[in-house]
């Protein structure tokens, strides 16, 4: 997708070095960002330079990659390994890319496993990049039966940022929206503005202006409002694991924003990469909730007038803050999962219909 016209991934290898965009920086500074050791790209994770569950998987692929460079040695991968699936525990690609990669390294030889781990790495951004545009076709044929029936421009609301920033290239939850945008389809977003990290605001409206396709910022408590003036016709949000039954795991605030489209019988759908589905965890309730620092919720970051960034506090300085980062749909109130194979309902049979 594009920055200021040109073609960009999220991710790529060059040098013997990992480029990144440190989406920290945005949408007020573009910075690409070099991780030469695997600490870098461990730090990257929790940092959140990098974020977006499939985004965090393949900085974990390249980060052994960069393991071997830093120091060829099997014990020193292995711990390398424990520490990257350590890095962020809700994000189920995570584990799945450092799984992955382990297993084809698993007894080659110390000549070969470099190339053979960074041919995996490629190879899993490049099934990424294809999976979602796979999602974006999937999805597309939603929009377009909305269109055809309203002949108006359609109003999709989402919720973070699910954008192709939070993955390699096309997004999830906005790749249904891009393949519209290209087909000239009139869309609009709401895109909440997601506390406590304004992900929202500050990434997917960033890349949807990018892109030219029409986007409005509201608080996150708005999106109840708007669907009852009618004022929204789908929600499509992304996930960061879904499991098998088709309960999903997402970003704090997207339970709510189900309820109110359950509420208003507004369409909800959940797009996804199967690298997302999580098929051990059977309850929802052992899904490991990410619960991050206060300071986020207490500090917030911007531009002053004389245009430097500066961060401020916003609460009383006796206040405690709590900080929970995701929250849990149940299937029930989800319309449909969005994913490279095609749409199939929240459901352990819905999902193996799909992938047997």
């Amino acid at each position: 997708m594009k920055i200021e016209g040109k073609e960009y991934r999220t991710i790529w290898f060059e040098n013997n070095v990992v480029k990144i965009i440190d989406q920290t920086k945005l949408p007020h500074q573009f910075i690409i960002k070099d991780l030469k050791t695997v600490n870098d790209a461990i730090n990257a994770i929790k940092l959140m330079e990098v974020r977006g569950a499939p985004l965090i998987g393949a900085t974990a692929a390249y980060g052994l990659v960069l393991a071997i460079i830093e120091n060829n040695d099997q014990s020193f991968l292995n711990k390398s390994a424990e520490k990257l699936i350590g890095s962020r525990p809700t994000a189920i690609n995570l584990k799945w890319a450092v799984d992955r990669m382990m297993n084809i390294l698993s007894g080659i030889n110390s000549e070969k496993i470099l190339d053979v781990a960074l041919n995996e790495a490629k190879e899993i951004c490049e099934e990424d990049i294809n999976f979602c545009e796979n999602i974006g076709l999937n999805g597309l044929k939603i929009i377009e039966e909305i269109y055809n029936k309203k002949k108006d421009t359609v109003n999709i609301l989402t919720h973070c940022n699910a954008g192709w920033l939070a993955t390699i290239n096309w997004g999830t939850a906005t790749s249904p929206i891009y393949h519209a945008h290209k087909k000239g389809i009139p869309v609009h977003v709401w895109a909440d503005e997601t506390r406590p990290r304004n992900q929202g605001a500050n990434l997917t409206s960033y890349e949807l202006n990018e892109e030219g396709i029409k986007n409005t910022i509201i608080a996150d408590n708005t999106g109840g409002i708007l669907m009852q003036r009618g004022q929204v016709d789908m929600c499509i949000v992304g996930t960061d694991r879904t499991l098998s039954n088709g309960d999903v795991c997402n970003k704090v605030g997207t339970y709510l924003k189900a309820l109110a489209a359950k509420d208003n019988n507004i369409p909800f759908y959940v797009a996804l990469p199967s690298s997302t589905i999580d098929w051990k965890i059977k309850n929802s309730k052992d899904i490991p909730i990410e619960e991050r620092s206060s300071d986020e919720l207490s500090k917030i970051e911007g531009v002053d007038e004389d245009g430097k960034v500066k961060k401020v506090k916003i609460y009383p300085n006796k206040s405690k803050a709590m900080n929970l980062a995701f929250d849990v749909t149940p299937a029930k109130y989800i319309t449909g999962l969005i994913t490279e194979k095609g749409i199939c309902e929240a459901s352990e049979k819905g999902l193996k219909n799909l992938f047997k």
